[in-house]
């Protein structure tokens, strides 16, 4: 009978698939069976019966995910060195609350996520969800994972254009076992350089030993099989808990850093508390109030004198809970058809948190008589005028550290049903099926601010009884009195703090029926082969639609700590697709050719939206002896818009840059450079900079988007010497270029290249406020950064996968068990974008930024050793490493180089020691342990960080971020 999932008996098979066996780390090695069973590898849909791969297949196994300690799915494939870091548990400022794949650093919307070879639907309809969601994998049911290596829409269709990843459950359980895994980490708190900024900042520092975030995960797996041996069931039920770790609880995170000269030291947000005042227009009266001025402990302004330091409050991890439920079945109804199904359920909830809300310097008209403003007050903002009804315009900076931090309460529950039948007619394999997916999405936002009634709280008198109260008492007005120190109560708050609403879901209907045989049957072998041509016909049919409802506070823009508003989005599409595959063996032993094999792949997508595309593949692989293969292919691969990016409205959003080169008194542009993007005379030298680095941007949707197209190139070598048994080793050259690229013109690029170049076609995206010229003050002032078909992408390198294992009785030690030395790593020779055609393209390989993203280290790899005692018990050692990183403004390249303070230039190289243990001291019960990050190492800081991924003062996806990584498990089956 063949079957879709390898067998213990197959690993020399596996290698020669190019596996990375390297991330299986391997115990014992049972005897191959005389018998090979065809076997469907991930990137094809022929079963082949010696599991040869013309495309690079990374394998990480069961063995790996104890040793790591897994209790997230993303952490697990982000140990690979293919992979970077999208959205992880770690994300709270710009969280979607799920968990994302990026293979290559091309996007998480680029790579196409499988389980048991179908499609997962997209994560979630909140805004930038539209990856898929690996949350609704339950890590202890994962049989094993398989990353294929670029584009696949010829076998896949739409979204394989970095790789395929193909989560392969387990399936024909019987019993019950239960799965436990705890974990925690600690930190040591002795970050020298960054205790000094904290406190010469004056801010707390945490304990100096911390231990926290503690996570638990129980499966539950019960399995049977019927009586006559034809069917199975195996249910799951699953829970898993994590709790939150504040930034605060790291000394390195403890206040957001800024580079000085040669020392750390605190900076933060211009909207700061106690509260700022900016007199866009001046004091009237005659009043001597600074023109930018805070408030001091004894109620009066002076000039200003510190930002406020928003990085406490934010989570390093969110909490997260999460409940799974699924069956797998089948049954053999007949020789002929199997009938089978998937069920899979997930309810997700956690919390991303960030600084307060407030007041993010909105300009009001406070008159001269306010009844919060105290007697110097009024003589210091109105002079002659104080008590009058005389108003000065004020522009305020106030965070709500009263009502504590922003909260994104995000909700996920999914649901995938996949049924249907396989079997043989005819000699004809097939396989028909259907699915259908769903994720309901709840966010609730809390402790934001409503700018429509900030103005009302402003607005103070003093009623009959002398209390202050609000001028205009509609709707329960509270006066927000932000002019005294200990003024706010909690009538303000309940008054001000208004929560956001977003409701919505995603749906995914699916249709699919495939056909496959090995011609050979039919005499069709070449006379140069003995193993016949085989082909892979179908056709699928694919419905996708998204809709997602928000309340009039995040659509009218009303929610201060927003940065606009949040628009509701619905639309869908629709795509018929035929396809087909031929494996045809051209030349098999003769003389210096053992095999030589051709594979070709065809489909063709007709889309609702824009009509059809066209994807293939060509590939081959040569193996002039048992021992070495040598393989190589070319896929052409689309992306199809999704609907967030068609359909989304256009509204406001935040961007990082490092620097407004037109802000401050001593701009970095001259005033006919930032005249160039409507700077005018009398605002060049008084824009206000802005601290944190947050900007105004437009985004947006466009129902015009075409495709993405790319062409993946990849040819590489498998070897297994038979003169050293147990060693494999695999190296594979790619290149991946992605052309019609749905991007945005980056808007810091837009920026710097306005000003340099005074191009239009840059300078036509930014709108300056027309008062004070800013590019993040008020709501007008913005960088359009809506979708477009306008970039292009390329990224290339070698993968290199080595496997070696051993008795130890070979070398001597008798009785002493076996070693398996197994390794995967990548080298980055481009990391390539062109933003506009025909404008210059930069390379981020070795760097990270605003533009570039997360870093992309030109040499990654992980290393484990692992010893199977005779003792029932396997220790490991894992050696990670991260090649040295610097900032974006480092890079000779114009389109990134800039001004780069010495202490943000460069991330030294990274190294990680790991340990873990597994014992089972019976046969169904075993236990595991180990330390990720052993030596406790502190990541590297910077001032200069993308947005999203990097969080207190780090890239948290990348680096070991809150120190010693603890865990330990065990599986008990019945």
């Amino acid at each position: 009978m063949k079957q879709s999932v390898y067998s213990a008996r197959s690993i020399r098979g596996l290698l020669m698939a190019g596996a990375a066996v390297g991330a299986v780390a391997m115990t014992a090695a049972p005897a191959m069976a005389q018998e090979i069973e065809e076997i469907v590898v991930t990137g094809s849909r022929i079963a082949s019966p010696n599991l040869v791969s013309t495309s690079p297949i990374t394998v990480v196994g069961q063995d790996e995910i104890k040793y790591q300690g897994t209790t997230r799915v993303e952490d697990l494939i982000n140990s690979l060195p293919q992979a970077f870091a999208g959205q992880t548990s770690q994300v709270s400022n710009g969280s979607t609350g799920t968990a994302t794949i990026d293979l290559r650093n091309l996007g998480s919307t680029r790579t196409l996520v499988l389980v048991d070879g179908k499609r997962l639907p997209p994560g979630s309809p909140g805004s930038g969800g539209s990856a898929p969601d690996i949350n609704q994998i339950p890590g202890a049911l994962i049989e094993r994972v398989e990353v294929a290596t670029g584009g696949a829409s010829a076998v896949y269709g739409s979204d394989a254009i970095a790789g395929v990843v193909n989560f392969i459950m387990k399936s024909d359980f019987e019993g019950v076992a239960f799965d436990y895994q705890f974990s925690f980490y600690q930190h040591n708190n002795d970050n020298g350089p960054a205790r000094d900024a904290v406190n010469r900042g004056k801010y707390p520092l945490p304990d100096d030993s911390v231990t926290d975030g503690f996570a638990r995960d129980a499966t539950v797996v019960m399995g049977a099989s019927t009586e006559d041996g034809k069917g199975n069931v195996t249910l799951y039920a699953g829970y898993r808990k994590i709790d939150a770790i504040l930034q605060s609880e790291r000394d390195y995170s403890a206040c957001t850093v800024a580079a000085g000269a040669g020392v750390w030291n605190c900076s933060g947000s211009g909207t700061t508390f106690p509260t700022r005042v900016v007199l866009t227009t001046g004091a009237v009266g005659g009043g001597t109030a600074p023109a930018n001025g805070q408030l001091n402990d004894a109620g009066v302004f002076v000039p200003y004198y510190q930002a406020y330091n928003f990085g406490p409050l934010n989570y390093y991890q969110r909490p997260d809970e999460r409940y799974t439920l699924g069956a797998f079945g089948k049954y053999e109804i007949n020789e002929n058809v199997t009938a089978y199904t998937q069920l899979m359920f997930m309810d997700n909830q956690t919390v991303a948190q960030i600084a307060p809300s407030g007041i993010f310097g909105q300009s009001f008209a406070i008159r001269c008589d306010n009844a919060m403003l105290s007697a110097a007050q009024r003589t210091q903002y109105c002079g002659s005028l104080a008590g009058t009804s005389n108003t000065v315009n004020m522009t305020l900076f106030r965070r709500n550290t009263e009502g504590g931090g922003r909260q994104s309460d995000l909700q996920h529950t999914s649901w995938r049903m996949t049924g249907g039948f396989k079997g043989e007619v005819g000699g004809w394999d097939y396989d028909v099926y259907g699915q259908y997916a769903r994720v309901n999405f709840a966010q609730t936002y809390y402790n934001d601010f409503s700018i429509s009634r900030i103005g009302q709280s402003l607005d103070a008198v003093r009623d009959a009884s002398g209390n202050i109260v609000c001028r205009d008492t509609s709707n329960g007005c509270a006066p927000y009195n932000i002019f005294t120190p200990g003024g706010v109560n909690d009538a303000a708050l309940n008054f001000l703090q208004t929560p956001g609403f977003q409701r919505g879901y995603t749906e995914q209907k699916m249709a699919s029926g495939s056909i496959s045989k090995d011609l050979g049957d039919y005499g069709l072998t070449l006379p140069t082969a003995s193993t016949g041509i085989a082909i892979a016909l179908g056709v699928e049919y694919r419905e996708e639609y998204l809709q997602r409802t928000v309340d009039s506070a995040f659509a009218t823009g009303d929610l201060a700590g927003q940065g606009g508003p949040t628009l509701g989005v619905a639309g869908g599409f629709d795509v018929t697709e035929l396809f087909g595959e031929m494996r045809v063996p051209l030349v098999e032993d003769v003389p210096f050719v053992k095999q030589l094999t051709l594979d070709l792949g065809y489909r063709y997508s007709d889309y609702s939206n824009f009509g059809g595309t066209d994807t293939y593949k060509v590939a081959g692989d040569w193996a002039p002896i048992d021992d070495f293969r040598i393989r190589g292919s070319y896929n052409r691969a689309v992306r199809a818009p999704n609907v967030q990016e068609l359909f989304t409205p256009q509204g406001l959003g935040l961007f990082n840059m490092d620097e407004d080169p037109c802000a401050g008194t001593a701009p970095t542009f001259t005033a006919a450079q930032c005249a160039n993007m409507g700077v005018t005379a009398a605002q060049y030298g008084r824009i206000l900079e802005n601290s944190a680095g947050q900007y105004n941007s437009l985004d947006g949707g466009n129902p015009n988007l075409q495709p993405e197209t790319s062409d993946t190139y990849s040819i590489g070598f498998v070897a297994t010497p038979s003169v050293v048994p147990g060693l494999s080793l695999t190296v594979d050259y790619f290149k991946i270029k992605i052309k019609d690229v749905i991007s945005t013109v980056p808007p810091d690029l837009a920026v710097n290249l306005c000003g340099t170049t005074g191009n239009p076609a840059y300078c036509s995206l930014i709108t300056r406020d027309p008062t004070s010229g800013s590019l993040w003050i008020g709501t007008v002032a913005n960088v359009l950064a809506t979708n477009v078909n306008i970039a292009s992408l390329a990224t290339s390198g070698i993968d290199v996968d080595l496997s070696y294992r051993f008795d130890l009785d070979d070398v001597g030690m008798a009785e002493a068990g076996s070693l398996a030395i197994s390794m995967v790593g990548t080298w980055m020779d481009t990391s390539s974008s062109e933003p506009l055609p025909g404008e210059g393209e930069y390379d981020c390989v070795g760097y990270h930024g605003s533009t570039c993203g997360v870093p992309t280290p030109e040499w990654r790899h992980r290393l484990r050793t692992t010893w199977a005692t005779p003792w029932d018990a396997n220790l490991s050692v894992s050696w990670r490493y991260i090649s040295s990183i610097k900032a974006q403004a480092a890079s000779p390249n114009p389109l990134l180089s800039g001004a780069v303070n010495p202490l943000n230039r460069k991330f030294d190289a990274y190294n990680y020691i790991d340990l873990a243990a597994t014992y089972s001291p019976i046969e169904n019960l075993s236990f595991s342990a180990g330390v990720n990050n052993v030596f406790d190492k502190d990541p590297p800081l910077s001032s200069v960080l993308a947005s999203v991924t990097g969080n207190g003062n780090t890239y948290p996806g990348v680096y070991d971020s809150m120190g010693r990584y603890v865990f330990m498990g065990a599986q008990v089956k019945f």
